[in-house]
Formats: C-alpha cells, sequence, structure tokens
C-alpha cells in the first residue's frame, strides 16, 4: 500500500471533529461529494471502514489509528508552516498570521470548564494564534477521546498515561454538600443518617455522574438508591439546589458564594470529597502544546488544592 494521503487524513479528522460530512464540507470549503470520495478513497486504501456515518460520524476501531495520525499531523504540519514563514517569530505572529489560527481540540470535566479552566486558556500567549475546540465530558471518560484520537489533550480523572500521552497531575477539585434551608429541615433533622440520604432526592450532573454516590457511601457505608434529577447544566445544578430541587455537591470555587449568603447551607461540615484531576496530551514537540501545558498546570496550581 502507498503512504497515506494528507488531504484524505484531513478530511477524516474535519468530519469526526464536525459530526457530519456537511459540517466537514463546510470547514474545508469543498462540497459534501468530495468529502465522501475523500472518505471512501482512505477506505479503500485501508481496505476498512474508517468512520460510523452516525449522528455525531465517529471513528472506528480501525479509524481511530488514523484519526489520532490526522489530529496530530496537523497541528505539526501548521506549526512548520508558520515557523517557516515567520508567523511564530515573536509577537510578529500576530500580526502575520500567514497560516491563519491553528486549532487546537481538548476535552474537560464541565466543573473545571465552569471554574478554572477557561482563566487556563487565557494564559496562552496570544501570539501562538490558536483557536481552542474545547468539548466537554465527565472526567472519568474524557480520556477516551485520547485513545479514539478525537482531541489532543484532555483534563482527566485517569492518572495511568493513555499510550503515547504523557500525563501531569494537576491537584484535586474540592466538592462540598449543599442544600437549601428547607430540604435540609425537611429531610435531614437528624443529620446525614442513612435513612434521610435513602428518601431525600439528590442531584446529579449527569449519568456518568458518581460524585454523589461516593459521597453517600463514605458517609454512611452503604450503596443508596435515593431519588435522583439529573440536570446536566452547572449553572442549573446550583440553581436547583437553592431552590430546594435536591442537595448535590457543588465544586468549593461555587459553593463559597451560596454559604456566604445563606441560601445553602453545609450539610456536612468539615467533609468534602477531593476529586485528582491530571492533564494529559500526546507526546509530540509542539510549541503550542507545550505552552498549552504550562498555562493548564500554572492555573491548576492557583487554583486547586494540592494532590494526595
Amino acid at each position: 500500500m502507498e503512504g497515506l494521503d494528507a488531504t484524505q487524513l484531513r478530511t477524516l479528522a474535519a468530519v469526526v471533529g464536525e459530526g457530519s460530512f456537511e459540517g466537514a464540507a463546510r470547514v474545508l470549503h469543498v462540497t459534501q461529494s468530495a468529502v465522501s470520495q475523500r472518505i471512501r478513497a482512505l477506505e479503500e486504501a485501508v481496505g476498512q471502514v474508517l468512520v460510523r456515518r452516525n449522528r455525531p460520524c465517529q471513528a472506528t476501531e480501525a479509524g481511530q489509528p488514523l484519526l489520532r495520525l490526522a489530529v496530530q499531523l496537523t497541528l505539526l504540519e501548521r506549526e512548520a508552516l508558520a515557523e517557516a514563514r515567520g508567523a511564530v517569530d515573536g509577537a510578529r505572529g500576530a500580526v502575520d498570521g500567514a497560516v491563519g489560527p491553528t486549532r487546537v481540540p481538548v476535552v474537560v470535566n464541565a466543573d473545571s470548564l465552569a471554574t478554572w479552566f477557561v482563566p487556563a486558556l487565557a494564559r496562552v500567549p496570544a501570539e501562538l494564534a490558536v483557536c481552542f475546540d474545547v468539548r466537554q465530558d465527565d472526567q472519568d471518560h474524557t480520556a477516551e477521546l485520547l485513545r479514539d484520537g478525537a482531541v489532543l489533550a484532555a483534563v482527566t480523572a485517569q492518572r495511568e498515561p493513555v499510550q503515547g500521552c504523557r500525563v501531569r497531575p494537576l491537584g484535586a477539585m474540592r466538592y462540598r454538600a449543599l442544600a437549601a434551608p428547607a430540604l435540609v429541615a425537611r429531610w435531614f433533622p437528624d443529620g446525614l443518617t442513612a435513612e434521610a440520604l435513602a428518601g431525600a432526592p439528590m442531584l446529579v450532573f449527569d449519568r456518568k455522574d458518581r460524585v454523589q454516590h461516593r459521597f453517600v457511601r463514605a458517609v454512611t457505608g452503604r450503596d443508596l438508591d435515593p431519588p435522583v434529577h439529573h440536570v446536566p447544566s452547572v449553572p442549573a445544578f446550583s440553581e436547583a439546589i437553592r431552590r430546594g430541587l435536591a442537595w448535590g455537591l457543588v465544586p468549593e470555587q461555587l459553593a463559597e458564594a451560596d454559604l456566604a449568603d445563606g441560601v445553602c447551607v453545609d450539610l456536612a461540615p468539615g467533609r468534602h470529597v477531593d476529586a485528582p484531576l491530571y492533564w494529559q496530551h500526546w507526546r509530540l514537540e509542539s510549541r503550542l502544546l507545550a505552552a498549552l501545558t504550562d498555562a493548564v498546570c500554572a492555573e491548576a496550581a492557583a487554583v486547586l488544592h494540592p494532590g494526595q
């Protein structure tokens, strides 16, 4: 088999990144027919189906190593071209912009995204001319997008490096158990008993979120099955607690204001849940990826609790 076609690889990355052939055609400025032809030609060259034609489109198991190659190749290719043209020569990069901004896909958990991760992105030097493509997933699942090749880096709960990646500890996100005073009066008049936790409505971000369940087990030593509300939005999650819909675990950075205002109370003063976080990224000699890693680690060190 001859070498892989770079244009076809870039098209594969666009199809998976945009989630559709139509979206890939739009960002590549070609027709949808051209995108289909490129993917079909790449699949014929490899002898495998590489894309699941779902909504959104996803790489098959055979397509994942090619997707990883495509995403990494795109980054390195653009950096090399920009450097050759002098587009990243110090502060001139933002002016010259000969190859345009470089797209960097990363994935992060919702609570980090709502608290400290955007300030981390703002630390990346502007002259690097980067456009971030931030995906969101549970910290216990973000590493899967690294394995799939869909992203270059991830904030993850996984300590062991994904094959081909480097890992850096970031610290721990601390959670406090919050509830509205009226809910506490109704469900917890005798404190955090197993009976109260089994009956009181509990707030969970989505079906991947197990932080509340781990807290309940730590408090009671039992696996309980309380009634659960799923609210997959950080602002709405906090609002649901303030409104007395249920109790839930809130990042300490977000909990402090509600506790200070008295709209919420701490269900377990002195107790908390720490969720260790790690930064994983592909082993690439990339100036941009190194700058992003430095920015993420610096911001995390400033706001997260030291890891165990």
